[in-house]
């Protein structure tokens, strides 16, 4: 353990997991400048999905709510594997939510809160960020909820 972030993830009772090794030819986050940019990242627990499926239908909005929180520390994971310590972090500038929804579901922006609230208790002011939340069809391995982060860090 390192750093105040990470002394706040055990304080809230949470562990920062390996990184979630990438499914296809891409990395699962980049530096460039002044940024770090996560790939989509899925709500995998030791490698493997805890639930499968649509939100609305085989996922509840509160499972995958839990899920996206899973997301989210996934891609602090991620930023950490590129940056070194999560206490460069001066903002998480933006977070796309994708959530593979029913037909009728539209409670994207609430499975989405899931981790917008988690980067909240971790970063306080610095997890304030803007969002999308975005309904699809079918995610990768039939995930009900995939992330992508876009961070600020400090020198």
């Amino acid at each position: 353990m390192s750093g105040a972030v990470e002394a706040r993830l055990d304080e809230l009772g949470l562990t920062l997991p390996e990184v979630a090794a990438p499914l296809a030819a891409y990395v699962p986050a980049v530096l460039t400048g002044s940024y770090a940019q996560t790939s989509g990242q899925l709500p995998l627990v030791d490698g493997k999905l805890p639930v499968t499926g649509k939100v609305g239908a085989e996922v509840t909005p509160e499972e995958a709510r839990r899920l996206a929180e899973v997301c989210a520390l996934n891609a602090l994971a991620a930023v950490k594997s590129v940056v070194g310590d999560l206490d460069r972090i001066t903002r998480i500038v933006k977070v796309t939510g994708f959530v593979a929804s029913a037909p009728d579901f539209t409670g994207q922006p609430g499975v989405i809160n899931g981790a917008s609230e988690l980067f909240g208790e971790v970063l306080g002011d610095k997890g304030v960020h803007s969002r999308s939340a975005v309904g699809v069809a079918v995610l990768p391995l039939d995930a009900p909820v995939e992330l992508e982060v876009l961070v600020e860090l400090a020198d």
